[in-house]
């Protein structure tokens, strides 16, 4: 994992300790009672199964470049050293960087003409996990949140919404946050890189089983007591507080991937992220609707060629295995799988061969549920300053998201007595791009 020249020195990067140690607060919040294996019950596991839509997205931390992905121009004083190549879609060619890609482009689409008119690492990002930017009096709930709470399900025992992030960079930039939804939809957070599993959730060592189990039987037994007669809303949220804690503890044999066959792993690839991306497949098999894993370090101000020679064939590999175990599972055409960014790389090469932020005319990519396959939206010109086709911005590819995933996103919330769209007025979603 790359450490140094790709760090843009923006303190937009820094992990200040009061975010870490409210984040750390929420996740420590789920350990405080034991595990009763909710995931091995039959009926448990079919019921989470019968809501399909999930949606995992790979967030390419620091901004990749789209000239060394999706929209390359070799042969152009832009264009950088690396060749392009043919996919599956005649017409269509990618960067030689994404040779497994490029033979799936009929299960993908790539919108390149992304203006998004916010270069800055925070800024960008909250218009492309938000769609829009907080207003000073109103905090708007990004993406997780919206599917967690469309896509979510009471009964469910999974988290509604898991966050990888286990590098330093970017991580405060890249916050993700309920909004005015609330807490109950907010990510639960992974930061600890050395240990892939959520802090807090395991049974104490000096409790046994058998104890553990008597405990929540105990306990279960009570609950029911307390609850005959009175159907009041305070006593089921509290019941269905404690079933969600115990699901949530029971969920960290989803970060176990010592069980999958080697296959598959190393179909993946045996790195960080390889790993993490097939705990976020494990995951929505679970039930859970929303999943992002983050990659860092794509922040190539200087040396962005090696950079990109590094990261891109990792994310080529990782996000063609995702398409072929999904399909392999019967999952594609119910799980949307994104690629984005908070911003792209400038065309322009810098005097240190690096790429610098670059939000005017970036590419980012759709897979599986709810788009068309096949499909490439917009288009920019020959060195790639500007988009000359089809132009949209973070609210348009915000709305697209919602639409595949099965979101109206018509529909609106209600803070008081105020109505909240999902996306702000005239927002509309790339309509080429949706099946």
């Amino acid at each position: 994992m790359k450490t140094g020249n790709n760090f843009c020195g923006s303190a937009e990067h820094d992990v200040s300790r009061r975010a870490f140690l409210g984040t750390m607060g929420a996740a420590g919040l789920v350990g405080t009672t034991g595990a009763v294996h909710a995931l091995s019950e039959k009926g448990l596991t079919k019921a989470l199964k019968q809501s399909n839509k999930r949606v995992i997205l790979l967030w390419l931390a620091g901004g990749a470049s789209q000239l060394e992905t999706w929209d390359p121009k070799p042969g152009t004083v832009t264009g950088g050293p690396f060749a392009e190549i043919a996919t599956d879609i005649p017409g269509v060619r990618i960067s030689e960087l994404m040779p497994q890609m490029a033979k799936r482009m009929k299960h993908s689409c790539v919108v390149r003409s992304l203006n998004t008119r916010d270069g800055g690492h925070g800024g960008g990002a909250q218009m492309m996990m938000r769609g829009r930017k907080d207003e000073p009096t109103l905090k708007y709930p990004d993406l997780g949140a919206v599917v967690a709470r469309e896509l979510g399900q009471m009964e469910s025992q999974v988290p509604d919404y898991v966050n990888f992030y286990t590098s330093t960079e970017g991580r405060n930039s890249a916050r993700v946050s309920p909004g005015f939804l609330g807490a109950r939809y907010g990510a639960i957070h992974l930061h600890d890189g050395e240990k892939l599993t959520l802090p807090n959730i395991k049974k104490l060592d000096t409790i046994t089983q058998g104890d553990h189990e008597a405990r929540a039987q105990l306990r279960q037994l009570l609950s029911d007591r307390f609850a005959q007669g009175r159907e009041l809303p305070v006593v089921k949220s509290h019941a269905a507080a404690y079933a969600r804690v115990h699901g949530l503890m029971s969920s960290e044999k989803l970060f176990d991937v010592s069980g999958e066959p080697r296959k598959i792993r190393e179909m993946y690839g045996l790195t960080q992220f390889g790993e993490q991306v097939l705990m976020a497949r494990r995951m929505v098999e679970a039930g859970v609707p929303f999943v992002r894993v983050s990659r860092a370090w794509w922040d190539s101000h200087g040396q962005n060629f090696e950079t990109h020679q590094e990261l891109v064939p990792e994310l080529d590999r990782v996000l063609a295995a995702l398409i072929d175990d999904l399909k392999q599972r019967g999952m594609f055409d119910d799980v949307l799988i994104v690629t984005m960014a908070e911003f792209g790389r400038t065309p322009r090469i810098n005097g240190s061969l690096g790429r610098d932020h670059f939000a005017s005319a970036w590419s980012a990519s759709l897979h599986g549920s709810g788009v068309k396959g096949g499909a490439v939206f917009g288009k920019t010109d020959a060195k790639g300053e500007k988009v000359t086709e089809g132009e949209v911005g973070a609210g348009e590819f915000f709305a697209t998201i919602l639409e595949a995933a099965g979101i109206d996103h018509h529909k609106e919330y209600h803070v008081g007595a105020r109505p909240i769209p999902l996306v702000n007025p005239g927002i509309k979603p790339i309509r080429e791009v949706l099946a």
